[in-house]
């Protein structure tokens, strides 16, 4: 089997999942005496080939349907690259790629680097019909119960 073969049968988009190639850049950062290294996500290529160096699987969740009409109704929807917060020089290593921002902040929260870019035209059409496949998710609130509250302290 050819290798072209073996990457379309390792990444296959279907209505839940698609295969996003990754770019990142490196840039060196010098303060005074001291260089670091800064990754950066400088895009998506959303039909990777088998010479894509790096390549995610975005996976959509149903109950992650509310972060998804959030991100998208902002007036510029983004995807959430995850990565290890490794030390200087090394690569770090891609954990998740995400369109929830609530993933991605318990991530930050966990101390990983999160990365994030301009999400693609095509990628917010496909997550529009997959939250209009499922219905959106209305997170409901129960009722306090009468007299719930604040002590009067009378």
């Amino acid at each position: 089997m050819s290798n072209t073969k073996e990457f379309e049968n390792k990444y296959e988009k279907t209505e839940d999942s698609w295969p996003i190639g990754v770019d990142l850049v490196e840039h060196e950062i010098s303060t005074g005496i001291w260089v670091t290294t800064q990754w950066q996500l400088a895009g998506f290529e959303i039909t990777p080939t088998d010479e894509t160096q790096d390549v995610c699987l975005l996976q959509l969740h149903k109950d992650e349907r509310t972060d998804y009409r959030f991100n998208l109704s902002s007036q510029q929807p983004k995807l959430f690259l995850i990565m290890d917060n490794v030390d200087s020089g090394e690569k770090p290593i891609i954990q998740l790629l995400t369109a929830s921002q609530t993933v991605a902040a318990q991530y930050m929260d966990g101390d990983n680097l999160v990365l994030s870019n301009d999400m693609p035209l095509t990628i917010q059409a496909w997550m529009e019909a997959f939250i209009g496949r499922h219905g959106e998710l209305l997170e409901v609130r129960r009722k306090k119960r009468k007299g719930a509250g604040r002590a009067n302290g009378n």
